[in-house]
């Protein structure tokens, strides 16, 4: 069976149109891949020229006021740690030393001797070693947060601006 001629002169003018609009969506791609190009482009210079400087700037905020913090815990808080730690370990190396323990055992019973009433013993000096360690930590912990937490004008980072009100113009892509 062979076609018309009407319908073969159809499929002709349909043939062409499809390969017409078939360049046309190609010509259409082309010029977007163009337009697509030139703003990858843009965008990249944007980059580069505006948002990265804020970029460094604040990192570089934040790394100085990271300094500051670690340089204060460094002088201030380390050194009071390290003197509580020191002071408990002599309190305990003190307890333990057999010279003081005479003396307290004289002292005790000289006490008893010229009528000082004692209370009875409920529990031994351990109980007040942790105690005074407990409030040399905690006053070392306090002024160690105290030191590390003061405002120091250095440390704060000063505020860029609102981000959506920059303003960029048709003009730049």
């Amino acid at each position: 069976m062979a076609l018309s001629r009407k319908r073969q002169r159809e499929l002709k003018r349909l043939k062409r149109d499809a390969e017409r609009l078939w360049d046309e969506q190609r010509e259409a791609i082309d010029h977007a891949t163009v337009v697509l190009r030139d703003a990858r482009r843009q965008a990249a210079n944007y980059a580069r020229e505006e948002i990265r400087p804020r970029i460094d700037e604040g990192f570089g905020s934040a790394r100085r006021a990271v300094g500051s913090a670690r340089e204060s815990f460094v002088s201030d808080v380390l050194p009071a740690i390290s003197g509580t730690i020191g002071s408990a370990l002599a309190v305990l190396e003190a307890a333990k030393n057999p010279q003081v323990r005479e003396v307290v055992r004289r002292v005790s019973s000289a006490g008893q001797k010229a009528g000082v009433v004692t209370m009875p013993k409920k529990s031994g000096p351990g109980k007040y070693i942790l105690i005074g360690l407990g409030v040399v930590a905690a006053a070392g912990v306090a002024y160690a947060a105290w030191q590390t937490l003061r405002a120091d004008d250095d440390l704060w980072i000063e505020d860029l601006g609102d981000p959506g009100s920059a303003d960029i113009g048709d003009d730049e892509f």
